[in-house]
């Protein structure tokens, strides 16, 4: 490796490879000054089911199983126009400290900029701002629970 290129192209191919062998979807390796982040995007294929031809009597379809009113509303709230989503997998704190008043409530009025959420990730607290000026319309998660990427957070109207 050169002085005066710190970059290690063979430490970038064995960091895919580590990401490629597991099941880990992001990796960052940091030594003095030199900080490599190596991220992979999965993505989930789904299967639809093809309707049978009009010859064949068309099957019984049972309806699909029942998903917790949480879920489906934490998915419904992904689309809407307000939601705040989660920058990176990690586990999300509503407040600075265990002993702290959260940094919003539902009802709080934000402005662009305002810290909202923190989003620790590898002992490191990211935090997470207002996008925009709004009034906090829901919440959804509660503090040190553990979040995924673009997954909802909460909503501002």
């Amino acid at each position: 490796m050169a002085k005066d290129n710190p970059f290690d192209p063979d430490l970038v191919r064995e960091l895919a490879s580590l990401i490629a062998d597991t099941d880990l979807t992001e990796i960052e390796v940091e030594k003095g000054d030199l900080r490599i982040r190596v991220a992979r995007t999965v993505t989930a294929a789904v299967t639809v089911p093809v309707a049978a031809p009009a010859a064949a009597p068309a099957p019984v379809i049972a309806p699909p199983p029942l998903v917790s009113d949480a879920a489906s509303g934490a998915k419904s709230l992904a689309a809407h126009p307000g939601a705040v989503l989660s920058p990176m997998v990690g586990t999300a704190y509503r407040r600075p400290s265990p002993d702290a008043k959260p940094f919003v409530e539902v009802g709080s009025k934000v402005q662009a900029g305002d810290k909202v959420l923190l989003v620790e990730a590898m002992k490191t607290f990211n935090e997470i701002t207002a996008p925009r000026a709004g009034t906090i319309t829901a919440i959804m998660v509660e503090d040190g629970t553990p979040v995924e990427y673009g997954e909802p957070l909460l909503v501002i109207e």
